[in-house]
């Protein structure tokens, strides 16, 4: 018992030093996690603020550059990261302007679907009763009453995924027009992500665009809604990278359009024609001219589709002989037909059959041509030196080949080497 408080003494003595290194460590895990802390919610309101100078840097480039040229009726709205006229006779904004940053890249924000009317409209801007309306039922769950069209935006919200104020107000109806479903979530949602993707590709620049509706006055409109919101049957697009001095338009029907998005690329002369605005009216007139007269679609494209090629128009081709988007209505209808379009590319398979895709290049693929390894003895020439890069018209009957349509030759009499129309898909 007498050596009890000694070996106490022994243990505080012996174990003290690491008692308090362990103390010591946690507390200094506490100070670096509050340090930390601290100077996230700093980079945080930093973030916050630069934010804020990006989105006055926008409005004022828009305004120097961005924006159509007005008459004395028109009203610009200009909210934080987009401007517009309103047209009260249709319900909806003749045109919207934005710009997209490079800052799409790293941005976060996500679809915020909160929908709303634009109160800086004098005159009171569509709204939800416009697009659908609903009601609660007796089992207390709301019923949805549909008029058949998407509230399609003009300026996309995409573009905006790094402020989460301006992707907020891409919802505001101001910013939205009615599309058909097939349409909205199709080719228009392509050509969306075109633009983003043309900017994710040049970094250093920033992109000027306008879209709107092209509006009459004897278009229909939705007459089950409350402000009887006129239905575009054509909706425009320009866009403008000053950094690399290139422009560019489209023009797409508002319908489920079959065809590749840079089949509807125009000149954005050719839009000003049609609509009668003046865009990027605030350049040198020389620099605005040399611009807008640009057709170049090549420029706008990933480096995979740069040597793709519209196809030819349908209504420009004799009776019974169809482009590779038309072809694909007689997929295993067991028909004769006769396609026309240009080899972009050619290759031999695993299996050493012969593989030709037809105006798009593989993946984005829209018509092939393929031509069995048993089959190449028929042939008096190599196909896939001959036929690359030339437009053909081939004849036989279309099958499916990993969904994609497909012709099978057999003899070399089913293929002519022969120029094609070189009109363009504008409007069809």
């Amino acid at each position: 018992m007498i050596f009890q408080p000694m070996r106490k003494f022994l243990f505080i003595f012996l174990f003290f030093p690491f008692y308090v290194f362990s103390q010591t460590v946690e507390e200094k895990i506490k100070t670096l996690q509050q340090q930390i802390n601290i100077l996230d919610e700093q980079k945080n309101q930093l973030f916050e603020e630069l934010s804020i100078f990006k989105l006055q840097k926008v409005r004022l480039d828009l305004k120097d550059i961005g924006l159509p040229k007005t008459n004395s009726k028109d009203e610009i709205i200009c909210h934080s990261a987009m401007c517009l006229v309103y047209d009260e006779n249709h319900e909806q904004a003749k045109w919207v302007a934005h710009i997209i940053l490079p800052d799409i890249i790293n941005g976060k924000e996500g679809r915020s679907n909160d929908f709303r009317r634009d109160t800086l409209i004098k005159t009171g801007s569509a709204e939800e009763t416009d697009y659908f309306t609903k009601t609660k039922g007796n089992d207390g769950k709301i019923k949805y009453n549909g008029f058949g069209y998407d509230r399609g935006h003009l300026a996309p919200s995409a573009d905006f995924k790094w402020s989460k104020k301006a992707l907020s107000e891409s919802y505001l109806y101001s910013n939205i027009s009615p599309q058909l479903p097939d349409f909205n979530r199709n080719k228009w949602a392509d050509l969306e992500a075109m633009l983003r993707e043309y900017v994710v590709s040049h970094q250093e620049t920033q992109l000027f665009v306008v879209t709107g509706p092209i509006l009459y006055d004897t278009l229909p409109v939705i007459s089950q809604g409350k402000n009887q919101v006129t239905i575009p049957e054509f909706f425009y697009k320009v866009a403008l990278d000053l950094t690399n001095h290139r422009a560019i338009g489209f023009i797409m029907p508002n319908k489920d359009a079959n065809y590749p998005v840079p089949s509807y690329s125009v000149a954005v002369n050719d839009i000003e024609k049609i609509t009668g605005l003046d865009f990027f009216y605030q350049l040198n007139d020389s620099l605005e001219e040399a611009l807008e007269s640009q057709k170049t679609i090549s420029d706008w494209l990933p480096k995979e589709q740069k040597n793709d090629v519209p196809p030819i128009i349908q209504s420009f081709l004799q009776p019974g002989v169809f482009n590779t988007v038309s072809a694909k209505n007689h997929i295993n209808s067991n028909k004769t037909i006769s396609v026309v379009g240009t080899v972009v590319e050619a290759r031999e398979t695993r299996n050493g059959h012969l593989l030709f895709h037809l105006d798009k290049h593989n993946p984005n693929s829209i018509f092939n041509l393929m031509i069995l390894k048993k089959n190449i003895v028929n042939f008096s020439y190599n196909p896939l030196k001959e036929l690359l890069y030339k437009p053909i018209r081939i004849k036989g009957k279309i099958g499916d080949f990993d969904g994609i349509p497909t012709m099978f030759l057999d003899k070399e009499n089913q293929i002519s080497l022969e120029p094609t129309p070189k009109m363009r898909l504008i409007l069809e």
